[in-house]
């Protein structure tokens, strides 16, 4: 079905190729998991199966690409959309019409099918990702996850033989994204579909997969072969994986059932306590929400929202896609005004103070990273917010090397990886050294190893006395960072507590080494290696 031979692809100005010599064949009816640190060369691999590179990204490549028989460069992205279904890391970049109902519809009416025809595949497409409830919704008022799931959707109208999805989990909630990789392998088996993703949530997908390709870093070749065998040549693997290679577990599980066999023999004991400190209840109130209603078009989203936040806590706000969580997150900073109720930022009315003194304390990280990057370089992106604070801008490398940023300080943002992206996003906020810091799905686009660059990090700013608030839909995140979980549904507060309460009584919002040995105690393969004998 798919086959590389050769290919050799450098990106404009790029002194060095991301793929280089690369083989490779997928077979008709595969279900594929492309995985590797970000940036190196994942999406580039997906982007080359429909033309995209290099006809939409320039550059130079060489080599010979055939899908389905196609040649996708010399046929060009608009031929090969018959024939491969694309979907990109951030859906917004490839919607063209205003409703939900319009761009599904827009592939099909540019493919001249009959009006029946697009009715009943439509009909299918919204049954099969569980999107019904949005035909008729206006697209710019959907969550990022609820967006995600369209994109996809759109992709499946023209029902194309090979679907390539670039993170399709990325801004969903547990049980979306399970509705959504659980269709995706039905339309595997039960049609033949050839799905080629790649995903860094590998404790989502790696149990679906019959093979995957893992890209090393840019213009290495690639490990590809099964599951097994290629989770046994890397470290960036999924938890019950990690603790599968430590407790030389074989085969390797990928399941909780099959993880659980093999861990009803652990004998554990009570781990040690941490030197983690606690915030007390003395702590100064840093954010405090009071009966808070907010609308979008008519549609309320924040329904008496009551909640409060100490100074040097770090909270997760979670629940499913467009309970309220990012909408939440808006009125801290700012950006949104409360249709009733009042929101409290360091003694701050959010709803009458500027925007401009708000943010001398609170920084925000939207889930878009591009909606902040504006410079011609990395470096010159932190300069200049910390130009805009009156900080010293020798400092700026400082941050760049803390979170891996270093070797891409020349390098214009808009050229890098979504995961990059995001942390030149993160680190431009953090430039400005806030007290307040929110991050709206921090861990979108980022590998294992940076997450954990990103935990530490979380784990000195509370040290430090700063308060953290993370929107997120990553369980593994929130079980290694955070001291506090607050789940939201259809825009109120329905669970709060500490964060081994919360995850050790949810069927969904849960890690999973807790859905593994169901103790509060484990959250963590850290927590279940410390308790060892």
């Amino acid at each position: 079905m798919i086959t590389f031979d050769g290919v050799t692809y450098t990106y404009p100005d790029a002194q060095m190729p991301v793929l280089k010599d690369l083989d490779l064949e997928i077979g008709e009816g595969d279900f594929v998991l492309v995985v590797g640190p970000s940036g190196s060369g994942k999406s580039t691999l997906l982007r080359c199966l429909n033309g995209l590179v290099p006809h939409f990204y320039g550059g130079k490549i060489g080599g010979i690409i055939r899908v389905a028989g196609r040649d996708p460069i010399r046929s060009q992205p608009r031929r090969m959309s018959s024939t491969v279904g694309f979907v990109f890391q951030d859906p917004e970049s490839q919607f063209v019409m205003d409703t939900v109902e319009a761009e599904l519809a827009f592939g099909m009416e540019n493919h001249n099918l009959s009006q029946t025809l697009m009715r009943k595949r439509m009909e299918e497409v919204l049954d099969q990702l569980n999107i019904t409830d949005l035909r008729a919704r206006r697209i710019s008022t959907l969550s990022g996850g609820e967006k995600q799931r369209v994109a996809i959707a759109s992709v499946l109208t023209l029902q194309p033989q090979v679907l390539v999805l670039d993170e399709p989990t990325s801004q969903l909630d547990p049980q979306a994204a399970e509705e959504v990789l659980t269709a995706l392998r039905r339309l595997n088996l039960d049609l033949g579909l050839t799905v080629v993703l790649s995903e860094h949530r590998l404790e989502r997908v790696v149990q679906y997969a019959d093979r995957m390709v893992y890209l090393p870093a840019p213009g290495r070749a690639p490990i590809h072969g099964t599951p097994e065998e290629v989770l046994r040549q890397t470290d960036l693997v999924p938890p019950l994986v990690a603790l599968g290679k430590a407790l030389g577990w074989s085969p390797l599980p990928f399941t909780i059932k099959e993880a659980r066999q093999k861990a009803r023999h652990l004998a554990l004991e009570p781990p040690p306590e941490t030197n983690q400190e606690t915030v007390t209840a003395n702590a100064p109130l840093d954010v405090a929400a009071r009966d808070l209603w907010f609308a979008y078009d008519g549609r309320m989203v924040l329904k008496g929202l009551d909640l409060e936040i100490r100074r040097g806590e770090c909270v997760a706000i979670m629940g499913r896609n467009g309970s309220g969580k990012t909408t939440f997150l808006k009125h801290l900073v700012g950006l949104l005004q409360p249709k009733r109720g009042s929101v409290r930022v360091r003694d701050m009315d959010t709803a009458h103070i500027p925007l401009e003194r708000i943010i001398e304390v609170v920084g925000y990280v939207p889930q878009n990273p591009d909606a902040l990057l504006f410079a011609d370089t990395v470096e010159e992106e932190i300069a200049f917010t910390r130009q805009n604070h009156h900080l010293p801008s020798e400092s700026s490398r400082a941050l760049l090397q803390r979170l891996g940023l270093a070797e891409e300080a020349q390098r214009y943002p808009r050229d890098l990886s979504v995961g990059e992206r995001q942390r030149v996003a993160l680190a431009s906020i953090l430039a400005a050294e806030p007290s307040i810091i929110l991050l709206d799905e921090p861990t979108r686009g980022l590998d294992y190893a940076q997450k954990e660059a990103l935990v530490s990090y979380l784990r000195e700013e509370r040290a430090l006395g700063h308060t953290v608030l993370l929107s997120t839909h990553d369980v593994e995140l929130v079980a290694s960072a955070v001291d506090r979980v607050i789940i939201l549904s259809d825009g109120e507060v329905i669970v709060d507590g500490s964060t081994r309460e919360v995850m050790s009584q949810s069927m969904v919002f849960s890690s999973q080494i807790n859905k593994l040995l169901r103790d509060e105690r484990y959250l963590t393969v850290e927590d279940v290696l410390r308790s060892l004998p």
